[in-house]
């Protein structure tokens, strides 16, 4: 199958607004929507997707609200879709629900899902676990076995282990809400998996489930941030992803594409994490892996006729890994630098059946800053582990690329 076929639109515009719609803008183009999209990156891949395609910076409003700004310009009476991570902002969402039909989890029902109390009763209906939270640090103990999260997190962004350092700072500023930015969770060990699912009436089917990298080193990721994955076939983790799929279909009602991050312990006990309702980065592996369109799933669930390609087995197929590759240092996006990427991008293509090695590739004439994100890596291999150990030679490679391209500076 190839990344990117000459696909005629057929079904119509399509809104995509988020941190990152590249991903999604791909998938929709295949299905045969005609995008357009808005975004905090507008990367070349996303304007070869998308009929128009919009950068959303603080002169056009910041994120989110610039987004709100940007879909006014898009075709009226267009469905829009969201990506992450605007379930953080369901004020925003029930807004532009209102001046478009949505494509997605409603407002109302992201909130339900993403509070850590309905959430932590639902897992525990599925027979699985939720670490234990509280909305405030009083008694916990501050030996780092407790972490510190933003209600709006996402992606690991903004997650601290709670020290003595971090209750000293709280104890002087201490948050007067009764329900304060932050929560207080213990801090689960073992595998860190992402499970995709689409979800429609109150069903549900897994769609597989991806080890996470996260804070991975040769990636120069922050700690805690999720930068990639691969996708992963153990009967073992099945059941209980099914399980637990059903019952947050049930008890949410939740639409379309939804991811649920967990941890998996040595004794392969599941502990939930979090539910993403909406399309999530690692839903890319399985579209790969799978043949399978995720904006066409998403669609479909939401009512809207999609084309839609005949799954393949992924036992029987190939693993698909992919990785966020952060900027080491500051990297000057020049024009010879983008021309690099675009080669060995091509190159790798060839090698995994038309499928694009590179994604996310950021305009030339701009300073990436060091610690943001910088371009995304595929690669594939029989097994998870063969496909990861492709993935970390060609972050090598890229970041040698990315390394060699600093801005100047003056003595």
């Amino acid at each position: 199958m190839q990344a990117t076929p000459e696909t005629s639109p057929s079904n119509g515009p399509l809104v995509i607004l988020g941190a990152s719609a590249r991903s999604l803008a791909e998938s929709a183009r295949r299905a045969g929507f005609e995008v357009h999209a808005a975004d905090l990156f507008r990367d070349l891949d996303l304007v070869a997707a998308a009929r128009e395609a919009v950068r959303v910076t603080g002169e056009s409003g910041g994120y989110p609200h610039g987004l709100v700004a940007a879909a006014t310009g898009f075709p009226t009476g267009a469905a829009w879709c969201y990506t992450g991570a605007l379930e953080n902002h369901p004020e925003l969402l029930a807004s532009l629900a209102g001046a478009r039909p949505l494509a997605g989890t409603p407002a109302a029902t992201v909130a339900r899902i993403r509070d850590p109390d309905l959430l932590s009763a639902a897992v525990a209906a599925a027979g699985l676990t939720f670490p234990d939270t509280h909305h405030r640090p009083d008694g916990l103990p501050t030996d780092g076995s407790y972490l510190v999260k933003p209600r709006a997190s996402a992606g690991g962004r903004g997650i601290r282990p709670w020290d003595e350092t971090l209750a000293a700072i709280w104890s002087r500023h201490p948050a007067t809400a009764d329900r304060p930015a932050h929560v207080w969770q213990l801090r689960l060990t073992g595998v860190p998996v992402s499970a995709s699912y689409v979800m429609a009436a109150g069903t549900c089917r897994l769609i597989g489930v991806s080890r996470q990298l996260v804070g991975t080193a040769w990636c120069h990721a922050p700690r805690f941030t999720w930068c990639g994955g691969v996708t992963e076939a153990r009967p073992g983790w099945v059941g209980g992803f099914t399980r637990l799929g059903a019952t947050l279909a049930a008890a949410f009602q939740p639409v379309g594409m939804i991811g649920v991050d967990a941890v998996i312990d040595e004794g392969g006990r599941i502990g939930v994490l979090e539910v993403n309702p909406r399309p999530t980065a690692s839903m890319e592996l399985f579209e790969r892996a799978l043949g399978i369109s995720i904006a066409a799933c998403h669609l479909t669930a939401c009512g809207r006729a999609a084309h839609q390609d005949e799954a393949r087995d992924l036992e029987h197929g190939w693993h698909w890994a992919k990785a966020v590759l952060f900027a080491a240092d500051d990297v000057a996006v020049s024009p010879p630098l983008v021309e690099s990427l675009r080669d060995v991008a091509a190159r790798w293509s060839q090698i995994d059946a038309g499928w694009a090695g590179i994604a996310d590739i950021p305009a030339a004439d701009q300073v990436l800053a060091a610690g943001s994100p910088a371009c995304t890596l595929f690669a594939r291999g029989r097994r998870p582990d063969d496909a990861l150990h492709v993935l970390r030679e060609r972050a090598t490679l890229v970041a040698g690329l990315l390394r060699a391209s600093r801005p100047c500076t003056s003595a």
